[in-house]
């Protein structure tokens, strides 16, 4: 199933009734019932949250009416949507019900651990560690709690670490294991990935953590094998058409896992002719992208990181070459982008000053009066989701 144009019966389908499809699957066409928030999280194959503002606004451009608070009440009180690490080692929101479909069905450890076998890590302390500290979150605990706990549980010692995390510049909390210090940022991380703990609700500045059966209400889990075709499903309904290499970086599985995971959903599988390469669908979406359309421009800001710039490798689908490392930044950051029809049409930012929103946008080319327009109206959703009393809109050609 590798990219290809010349797999037999393909059928052509337009870019443009591609757009449609994502737009629509990604509720970015028409936004979805407040009361559907945790869905669109999933619908979307989870809400990238490096910057949990920037996630709170992407779930702001697909549903309607909601506030900051909602999202923050729909994480920690009534726990619908969980923040955790999963797909390409990110943090994300994702819903709390499939939490295993997200965590399990993303965990491959090749790439996570291989680096620390070059290092000379001991695994099997890591790994002593990780159970280590899944065995205290009992509720959820600080970064401090969990040293402490951890401890005195396995009997090791606690100090600092020149690095944070496993290699940055800062001190940090760590592990004295077999003559090596283990980070616990590295091993709080690790122990997420692997689905044995999740986010609790913060307590002031700090953030906290919990085993997830002790914070998910109906708690589910899945083996992985069974998580793992269904976050597939997950993804090619949310950016198919797509192919083994997109699922591999979206994940940040190795191509071999990768082509494991695809080979098992072949079955279920279609291709279809997207111009210069075929791509893949779930069968039953063929009928759905066959006939997708706007039937009006779509405009939407975007936030940092949002999820439907990230789908799949090749960009050109999305913006100019020209423009291309204004929206794709250096260390991985993705700039906050105005998206007309599917495409990046500008970049753009916001600044509070007291009483009003200000926004800039810094368009790509020429936008008619009634672009214009639909984004003072998208300003003025971001107005209210944000709680401002105003909001200014200033234009500018990049």
């Amino acid at each position: 199933m590798a990219a290809s144009t010349n797999v037999p019966d393909a059928p052509v389908v337009s870019p443009e009734r591609v757009a449609a499809f994502r737009l629509s699957r990604h509720h970015l066409v028409e936004r979805a019932p407040a009361s559907a928030l945790a869905r669109v999280a999933g619908d979307m194959a989870g809400t990238q949250a490096q910057v949990l503002s920037a996630a709170q606004m992407s779930l702001a451009a697909r549903t309607r009416d909601i506030s900051v608070k909602d999202v923050e009440q729909a994480l920690w009180r009534d726990r619908t949507l969980v923040k955790t690490w999963c797909m390409r080692g990110a943090l994300h929101l994702i819903p709390s019900k499939d939490f295993a479909v997200f965590v399990r069905g993303s965990r491959r450890d090749a790439r996570s651990t291989a680096w620390m076998v070059r290092r000379g890590f001991p695994i099997d302390a890591v790994d002593r560690l990780v159970r280590g500290m899944r065995a205290v979150l009992d509720r959820p605990l600080t970064r401090t709690e969990i040293a402490e706990r951890v401890s005195a549980s396995l009997g090791v010692k606690v100090l600092a670490k020149s690095g944070r995390g496993w290699g940055g510049k800062s001190n940090a909390t760590g592990f004295r294991i077999a003559g090596t210090v283990l980070s616990l940022d590295g091993i709080v991380f690790l122990a997420c990935t692997r689905g044995l703990a999740c986010f609790g609700p913060s307590r002031g500045a700090e953030a906290t953590f919990v085993r997830p059966e002790e914070w998910i209400r109906n708690w589910e889990d899945r083996p992985a094998e069974q998580a793992e075709l269904e976050l597939l499903r997950r993804y090619l309904g949310a950016h198919g058409p797509a192919t083994v290499r997109d699922f591999a970086q979206w994940t940040y599985m190795t191509a071999a896992d990768a082509r494991g995971i695809w080979g098992h959903l072949e079955a279920e599988l279609a291709p279809v002719n997207i111009g210069r390469q075929v791509g893949w669908v779930l069968r039953d979406d063929v009928p759905a992208l066959k006939r997708a359309k706007l039937e009006s421009t779509v405009v939407r800001l975007l936030p940092n990181f949002d999820s439907f710039l990230l789908g799949v490798k090749d960009k050109s689908h999305l913006v100019d070459a020209a423009h291309y490392k204004r929206v794709y930044r250096p260390q991985g950051w993705l700039s906050p982008v105005v998206l007309l029809d599917g495409r990046v049409a500008g970049v753009w930012s916001y600044n509070r000053k007291r009483r009003r929103l200000e926004i800039r946008v810094e368009a790509f080319q020429t936008l008619r009066s009634a672009d214009r327009a639909a984004i003072r109206d998208e300003a003025e959703e971001l107005r209210r989701f944000l709680d401002a009393p105003e909001v200014a809109v200033a234009f500018a050609k990049a």
